[in-house]
């Protein structure tokens, strides 16, 4: 991938930019990934327990929620807006969204909420990518890329372990701290997303405003065409390899495990640490290795993880699981973003939209497959196997397509 390297910052100034790039983009993805689509997980064992939910309506909300990711990410194909205006949008939305789960008990509005949450977190997602990763090329930093996507980790991490130390206030009071929280880090990390004039909706398109990457990669797009298709629908495998597990897993570990065990609150605080640790891993490994074979290894690593729980339902299978499940989840997202940007530059957003598009069409279909079945057989079993060979043939797919063709670096 080429590099923006920015000669107008010295190196202690250009080391400042990017730590704060990193951490507001972080911060970003924590509170409108681990937050505002991820806090559902730990939370819905209570607001199942509460009454007003039964599993089946549960498994609707997450599916609303991920359809919404996925329409979201296609919008984001389309859309002509400032970077950073859309992702201070998107976190002010999604506190308002977060906040409004816990003053209300009407399934209708829940629908609602987690619909339209989902969609903002898929702009968040993509145009803080965008945003950040381009900033970092710009500096000369992209090994602080990693650090951009602990965010999600951070926020499922510590919104499981509040939800254990404070479980007994209930699922409102859960939806109502963590939007506080989320209000708190907003405005924090608010400033940091400042529009530069190479940023300004259309600027790229104009003539004379073209940055050199973009014009490096433009008599080479239609040697990437194939290669852009199949990172999109491979990078959808995941999305539905892992949701079944990340939707469900406090309830599938409290039916295993004994009633008055204290491991099925931990599991899911567990599976965000994993993630961080697996986020700046990943941004360490060398950057000349096929951003293709290492989502393979990804893929691999999270089946491995839902067979471990579905072979030893024990605390040590489900920790185990856990950790596989969480350390490639998002190292998976930067290696499919890196891809999107050596295919097409700073020009990547519409393909980081339609890879994120189908990563949440996956994720939508999920909890639709998982819940029926789990009503209907009284386990999760047979969709977690599902889930785990689905991955398998992705990891197969992205190997085949890697050895069919090669990278080419323009």
């Amino acid at each position: 991938m080429n590099r923006l390297a920015s000669p107008t910052f010295p190196p202690h100034a250009s080391h400042a930019s990017a730590r704060r790039t990193a951490l507001a983009c972080m911060a970003a993805l924590a509170v409108a990934l681990g937050v505002g689509r991820f806090a559902f997980t730990p939370l819905l064992p209570l607001m199942l327990h509460g009454g007003g939910l039964d599993i089946k309506h549960g498994g609707w909300l997450a599916s609303l929620n991920y359809a919404g990711y996925f329409l979201g990410a296609m919008a984001c194909v389309t859309l002509r807006m400032d970077a950073a205006r859309v992702v201070k949008t998107g976190l002010a939305a999604t506190v308002l969204l977060v906040l409004a789960m816990g003053i209300t008990h009407q399934f209708w509005v829940w629908a609602v909420v987690r619909f339209v949450a989902g969609a903002v977190s898929a702009w968040t997602f993509v145009f803080a990518s965008q945003w950040g990763l381009r900033r970092l090329a710009e500096l000369g930093a992209n090994e602080w890329g990693g650090v951009i996507y602990t965010g999600p980790g951070f926020g499922i991490a510590a919104t499981g372990l509040l939800v254990s130390a404070a479980g007994g206030y209930g699922a409102s009071a859960g939806w109502i701290g963590f939007g506080i929280v989320s209000a708190v880090l907003t405005v924090l990390v608010w400033r940091t997303f400042e529009t530069s004039s190479t940023e300004k909706p259309g600027a790229a398109a104009r003539s004379g405003d073209r940055s050199p990457q973009s014009d490096a990669h433009r008599p080479h797009a239609h040697l990437h065409r194939a290669d852009a298709f199949w990172l999109t629908v491979l990078y959808g495998v995941p999305g539905f390899g892992y949701i079944i597990t990340a939707t469900f897993l406090p309830v599938i570990a409290r039916a295993a495990l004994p009633v008055d065990s204290p491991w099925p609150d931990l599991f899911w605080p567990m599976f965000g640490g994993a993630l961080v640790v697996g986020a700046l891993t990943g941004a360490r490994l060398p950057s000349h290795w096929d951003n293709r074979t290492l989502l393979a290894g990804c893929y691999v690593l999270q089946a491995l993880g839902i067979v471990s729980g579905i072979v030893s339902p024990t605390a040590g299978g489900f920790a185990l699981g856990s950790a596989l499940i969480g350390l490639p989840f998002t190292a998976i997202t930067l290696f499919a973003m890196r891809e999107a940007r050596r295919l097409h530059g700073d020009n990547a957003a519409g393909l980081m939209g339609y890879a994120t598009a189908a990563y949440g069409l996956g994720q939508f279909a999920g909890p639709l497959v998982a819940a029926p079945v789990a009503a209907r057989t009284g386990s999760f079993t047979p969709a977690l196997w599902l889930a785990a060979l689905t991955l398998i043939a992705g990891a197969v797919g992205l190997v085949v397509v890697a050895l069919m063709r090669p990278a080419r670096r323009v």
